[in-house]
């Protein structure tokens, strides 16, 4: 059997710093705004057409379909932030500091593209053949990233409470730990408001620190002692090796935006 159109390998994108990168550019981000507020099924090229100013005509010489318009969304974020957080892990061998850089360099681009981290969680699966394979690469990659940092954490506090005669510190299995860090993440753009939320530095410091907090089974000191599963009487130890990625570890689960209660009404109203 033949394959499809929509099996081939996706194009990639084309060379930086060409006048033809820099219009895909600024129709990305358009297409991106659309996306975030219609929806992947409620957006049209017209609609782009539009908000952009660009024909119609001349949209479709860059993208011949909204699909191929998804792709290069999640095709440029994932690839940047991957890019970003390798340069920045090249700069440190601390495994904890390195956990650290992963959690600023995830929080920097969501808080700067809140519409784009929009878009890759309730658009996550639209993407079928061969965009969606690629792409479900790419997050693997991402996961495997996380991974092994958590790892590097587990190994080296082993080795520190070897040392000492003590007990690892470690206490949540690494699949639990990095799913926990990514779920803390992905949900950002739901509730975080610059007016009253703090800074990117002050933010990834309160999140590292959460999660840090957690899998080292409530402190933050590497000398922690044992903490018990409180149904099994059983240390649930941090460093517990993974099975195969899932197909879409990142980002976090699809849905509606957080729901919280009114601090003076008690009813319900959606985060800002």
């Amino acid at each position: 059997m033949s394959a499809s159109p929509t099996t081939r390998a996706p194009e990639r994108l084309p060379a930086p710093d060409s006048r033809f990168d820099l219009r895909l550019a600024e129709i990305l981000d358009y297409a991106t705004e659309i996306f975030a507020d219609k929806g992947y099924e409620g957006a049209s090229m017209r609609d782009l057409s539009r908000l952009s100013g660009i024909s119609l005509a001349g949209l479709y010489y860059y993208f011949d379909s909204k699909e191929r318009l998804l792709y290069f969304i999640q095709h440029h974020t994932f690839t940047t932030i991957i890019e970003r957080v390798r340069e920045r892990l090249a700069g440190s061998s601390d495994p904890e500091e390195r956990i650290r850089i992963f959690v600023r360099n995830h929080i920097d681009y969501a808080l700067a593209r809140q519409k784009a981290m929009k878009v890759l969680s309730h658009e996550d699966d639209v993407l079928k053949h061969g965009y969606g394979s690629e792409l479900a690469a790419i997050k693997r990659e991402y996961y495997r990233i996380c991974v092994g940092l958590v790892e590097e954490l587990a190994e080296a506090e082993g080795r520190d409470a070897t040392e000492k005669g003590a007990t690892a510190a470690g206490r949540v299995g690494t699949r639990t730990a990095v799913m926990g860090l990514f779920g803390m993440m992905n949900w950002l753009y739901t509730w975080y408001n610059p007016r009253v939320d703090p800074d990117a530095e002050t933010l990834t410091r309160e999140i590292s620190d959460i999660f840090l907090y957690g899998v080292r089974g409530g402190k933050l000191s590497h000398s922690a002692p044992a903490n018990r599963n409180a149904r099994s009487g059983q240390t649930v130890k941090l460093g517990t090796k993974v099975g195969s990625a899932p197909e879409q570890p990142v980002p976090g689960p699809k849905g509606k935006p957080a729901v919280k209660a009114s601090p003076k009404t008690g009813r319900n109203s959606r985060s800002e």
